[in-house]
Order: C-alpha cells, then sequence, then structure tokens
C-alpha cells in the first residue's frame, strides 16, 4: 500500500542505516501520486473524471485497464479518495485533493473500513464473489461511499462474472465499483457494457525522462543521458518497472548511475558497438563482424540480447528511412540519432526488411541452441552475406541492362521509319501488317553472323527457342499463341484472351535476332481458333488416359485397387511377339514394362 508520508519525507539514497530506523522505502511506493496532479502520461483520463466530477455525472463502475506500472491501482486509490471526500463543508465528491480530507489518510493507508480491495488472481470464485453481494447490502461505516476495487478483474471464473452482472447493472447508490486489469480482452462484455473504460496508456519517452531527473534531483542524485535512455527503454513505458530498474541502478553503481553501470545491469551490449556490428554486418565484413560479436561477448552481452539489440537497430534504422522525425526521440542516444540517420539514407527499404526478416528467425535459433553464441555468429554469417545479394527484381533488372546493352536489331514495335515492320493485333480477323518504307541500302544488323536455316515450320521455331534457351518465349509459343499459318519470314498468329500482346514484340525481335531477317507477324482476332500447343497437349493426354482406362486389363487393376488412378501413358512402337521358346520376358527388360 502507498505510505501516507509525503515524499520528501522517506529516507534519502545513500544515508548511513544509523541515521534511521525506518526501513527503506523503493522509489515506486515512495513517489506514488497520492491525486492526479502527480500523476504522468494519462492527461486524456484525467480530463474526462474531472469534468464528469465538476458535473456531477459520476458513473458507479469504472474499469481501468493497460500494461503493468502505468497507474490503474493508484488511480483506482485516487478515486476512492475522490469519492469519499469529506472537507469543512462536509461530504463533497472532487479531484482536489491537495487539501486532504476527513478519510484521505486511512484510504492512503489502506485500512479504511468502506474501501475494499480484492486481488482476483486470488479470489476467483463464486464464492468471493459473493461475499461482495452480500456486504453490498449494508452502508458504509463512516465514509460517504462504500468501494470495491477488484484487481486483474479478469481472473474471475465465469461464475463470478455471472453471480456479479446484476449487482453490477444496479448497484445501491452509495457503492462505487474499480476494476482494474491488464487483460481487457479476458473480461465479458457484459461486464464491460456496465462500465465506463478507461485506457491507460504507456508513459513517452520524453514524459518518462523528464519525471525520472525530477526524482533523481529529489534524492540528490544524478544520471547520463546514455544511462537514462537504456533505462527508459528497459522499461517499455512503464512507471514501476522504470522506477525498479532505477533503485537497482542506483544500488548496482552505489550512487552512481552511468552509463557502463546500467549497461552492465542490464546485460546490455554497448550501444556504439552494436552500431559497428549493424554496420559491419550491412557491408558484409565477415571477419569484422565476428570481432565485433566475440568482443562483445566478451564484455558480458547475452547471444540472444546480441541479436534482440540488432532487430531493435534494424526496426530504429527502418523507421528513420521512413520518417526522418524519428531521430528526434529523446529515449535515443546520441550515436543512434547521428549514425541511425546516415545508415537510413546509405540503406535500402528491402535491404532492412530482409534484415529484419533473418534476424527474427535468428532470435529463435538462438534462443533454442545448444550453444547460443555459436548460433548467434551463424546468424551474423548468414546476414553478412545476404545483405549484398540483389533482390529477385534487381537481378531481374541487371539482366535485362545487360540484354538491352547487346546491339540488336531495332525492336519491330518502335515507330521510327528505320523499322523493318510494324507488329499490332487487328479486329475482325483482318491482317494487320504493314510493311514499313524500305530503305535503299539496308545493312544486316549482323554482317559477320553464319547464316542461321530458318525455321520451316511452328515447331521448329519452338525448337529453335528451346535451342537458345528462351523459356520465356517457348512457353509463350507453347501456350499464348493459336498458330494460323506459317512460312519462313511471315507468321499470321492469334492470341488466346490471357496473353500480353506485347510477347509478339519480344518473339519478333528474338526471331531476328536468331535468323539475321526480318520477319513479319500478323495477329488475328479469332474466338475459335486452332488449339495452342500447350491446349493440344493436353487434349492428347485426356484422350490417351481415357483410352487407356477402357482397356479390360487396365480397368481391372483400376477396381482391384479403388484408391489407384492413371498417372502417365507412354506409347511406344509395336514390339514382335516372342517365339514360342523364348519363354517368359525377364521383369527388368525395359521393352516389356507397362507405364500405366
Amino acid at each position: 500500500m502507498a505510505s501516507a508520508k509525503k515524499p520528501d519525507s522517506g529516507k534519502a539514497i545513500g544515508e548511513p542505516a544509523g541515521k534511521s530506523s525506518s526501513p527503506y522505502l523503493v522509489l515506486a511506493r515512495k513517489y506514488r501520486p497520492l491525486d492526479f496532479s502527480a500523476m504522468i502520461g494519462q492527461d486524456a483520463m484525467v480530463q474526462t473524471l474531472s469534468n464528469a466530477f465538476k458535473t456531477g455525472r459520476i458513473h458507479h463502475a469504472f474499469i481501468l485497464t493497460g500494461v503493468r506500472g502505468v497507474g490503474k491501482t493508484t488511480t483506482a486509490r485516487i478515486l476512492a479518495r475522490a469519492f469519499n471526500y469529506v472537507g469543512k463543508d462536509g461530504p463533497q465528491p472532487t479531484l482536489d485533493l491537495s487539501t486532504p480530507g476527513e478519510h484521505c489518510e486511512a484510504i492512503i493507508e489502506g485500512r479504511h473500513v468502506d474501501v475494499i480491495e480484492m486481488d482476483a488472481a486470488s479470489n476467483t470464485g463464486i464464492d468471493d464473489v459473493r461475499e461482495i453481494i452480500d456486504s453490498v447490502r449494508y452502508g458504509p461505516v463512516s465514509a460517504p461511499y462504500k468501494v470495491y476495487i477488484i484487481d486483474e478483474v479478469h481472473m474471475l471464473s465465469r461464475q463470478a462474472f455471472n453471480g456479479l452482472l446484476k449487482t453490477l447493472e444496479e448497484p445501491p447508490p452509495y457503492v462505487k465499483f474499480i476494476f482494474a486489469t491488464t487483460e481487457i480482452r479476458k473480461v465479458p462484455v457484459t461486464i464491460l457494457s456496465r462500465c465506463q473504460r478507461f485506457d491507460l496508456r504507456r508513459i513517452p519517452p520524453d514524459t518518462m525522462s523528464t519525471y525520472l531527473q525530477q526524482l533523481l534531483e529529489k534524492e540528490g542524485l544524478s544520471a547520463d543521458a546514455d544511462a537514462m535512455s537504456m533505462i527508459v527503454r528497459a522499461g517499455e513505458g512503464s512507471v514501476r518497472d522504470c522506477l525498479s530498474l532505477l533503485d537497482q541502478a542506483i544500488a548496482f553503481g552505489d550512487g552512481k548511475i552511468t552509463g557502463e553501470a546500467v549497461q552492465s545491469m542490464l546485460g546490455l551490449a554497448d550501444r556504439s558497438k552494436t552500431i559497428d556490428l549493424f554496420t559491419a554486418v550491412m557491408q558484409g565484413d565477415v571477419p569484422q563482424v565476428l570481432d565485433v560479436a566475440r568482443a562483445l561477448y566478451d564484455a558480458g552481452a547475452d547471444p540472444q540480447v546480441l541479436i534482440a539489440d540488432l532487430a531493435e537497430l534494424t526496426h530504429l534504422v527502418t523507421r528513420m528511412k521512413a520518417v526522418a522525425e524519428t531521430a528526434d526521440d529523446h529515449a535515443l542516444t546520441p550515436d543512434e540519432r547521428t549514425r541511425g540517420a546516415e545508415l537510413a539514407s546509405r540503406l535500402s527499404m528491402r535491404a532492412l526488411t530482409r534484415a529484419w526478416q533473418m534476424l527474427q528467425s535468428g532470435l529463435n535459433e538462438v534462443t533454442h541452441a545448444a550453444n547460443a553464441m555459436q548460433a548467434a555468429e551463424m546468424v551474423l554469417i548468414r546476414l553478412a552475406y545476404a545483405a549484398d545479394m540483389p533482390t529477385p527484381d534487381e537481378l531481374i533488372a541487371k539482366l535485362s541492362d545487360m540484354e538491352h546493352a547487346t546491339p540488336a536489331p531495332a525492336s519491330p514495335s518502335l515507330p521510327p521509319a528505320s523499322s523493318s515492320g510494324h507488329v499490332s493485333r487487328a479486329s475482325g480477323g483482318a491482317s494487320a501488317v504493314s510493311q514499313a518504307r524500305a530503305q535503299p541500302r539496308q545493312a544486316d544488323p549482323q554482317p559477320d553472323r553464319p547464316a542461321v536455316p530458318s525455321p520451316q515450320s511452328f515447331a521448329d521455331l519452338i525448337a529453335l527457342s528451346e535451342e537458345h534457351r528462351d523459356l520465356v518465349v517457348k512457353h509463350a509459343l507453347e501456350t499464348y499463341i493459336r498458330p494460323l499459318s506459317f512460312e519462313p519470314g511471315r507468321m499470321r498468329i492469334g492470341l488466346t484472351d490471357d496473353a500480353d500482346v506485347s510477347i509478339v514484340s519480344t518473339i519478333n525481335a528474338r526471331l531476328q535476332s536468331w535468323t539475321g531477317r526480318t520477319w513479319m507477324i500478323s495477329v488475328d482476332n479469332v474466338q475459335d481458333g486452332p488449339a495452342t500447343i500447350a491446349e493440344t497437349r493436353q487434349r492428347q493426354q485426356q484422350d490417351s488416359h481415357s483410352e487407356a482406362a477402357a482397356d479390360p486389363l487396365v480397368r481391372a487393376v483400376l477396381d482391384a485397387f479403388p484408391k489407384s488412378k492413371i498417372v502417365n501413358v507412354r506409347v511406344r512402337d509395336a514390339a514382335p511377339l516372342p517365339a514360342p521358346d523364348a519363354g517368359f520376358a525377364d521383369d527388368d527388360d525395359p521393352d516389356q514394362e507397362e507405364d500405366i
């Protein structure tokens, strides 16, 4: 419970034990706010409650939610004081608690008979709630209101919640309920609908830093900026966590709070060294990576914390790249602000997101590895080698640039007069090829190239694309092209509905490059044209499967094995029957095998 003593009356830190017989009071209890004027980071809630008390619109049930240490229980006790404030003018609920009321001291010390605090984690059953329901019938002993504070209310059982519903909805006028929970989603909707809800936020880093500095001034102590940043970051927006860490740092450094002391206390890696490690990793400098990682490990950094710090730095640099104002965060160290912004300007977003994914996967490996440091080094080596690897789209772009850099005749899809032909899609089946105006002297694009026989059929064209290992053109010819007519140097085709018309220009350019001659390709819009090569193969496969399934022997096999199916049918030339004295064929003879 919070002490009734004022903050300045506590025993000073570092004071010899002989000077005071009172036990040491931790900072989290010594500086627990006694009213909303001393509470930080919850301005929206304070404003709402202040207006409600001024207008007299005070709800009978409240639920406070938020992460640990943001002030839920403190808020509940302040509200209990506000409900039961009795001043010189008598009972008057108010949030102006600067002057202690008649019941304030007893409520602060946790000994007031009309303010009942219950921990739902240890009182979860319907019997515990039944005691509340029974006691609600009786009015307060001395205070204006009977206040029930139930902490970690989400721990109540389903029966306990159900038993509380009716009383919570229509309590006597002298009863107030205040619930606190860190797991608001576990509280039934029927309970939430009967309460006024307040979400307590994490305390911002700059607000937390200012608050801790003020506390240190009251204690007659000081702390390095780096040390304060580490404590605020480790506290994750929780006032209680930050004060506990500050208490520990004071004890660890014997009253001197330095960055090195806090770093050693928390088992953190040196922030500047972490940035050095990240820089070496993203540069692919494996020897430097291993040297820095080993130095951090020898200095006491935990391998799991090392990878986690790299992931945190990756997230920070990514945020700086996306939002430059991130560098203004007061919780950042000077190295993080300057060098982090420099890294954000140099690294691509793709490299950062890839590093994040690999570090998250590596963190799981390090956590479950038998030797954590070995696993961490393997993660760093893998990341260093992947840092300078191009992404798939970057690799495709590089290959495309190399291809365009190779001298080749102008693409037939370009409009200048020097183009050798024009390709476009025609309508109504009419040809769309218009021969460009011939040049008086048109040189061979590659005069020294040996003559290549032109393909004589569409099948020859597919074979030519396969010979040049151009899988894109081969796939397009087989899947998207409907051959209508073909002769050397001229081709009339149709396209499937899902074909990209730009593939025609690509095929034309490839043909000119492969054969050294001009090709004219006309595209007709045909609805029911001939099948593509892929469609023909699929139809033939279906026919062969149907024919095989109709065979009596195959049918008998399928019936004998209900879950069997025909996966492939291979057609081979008919072989002469064996001589009568030849006997049975050997099982390993491939000519005698059946492939079904």
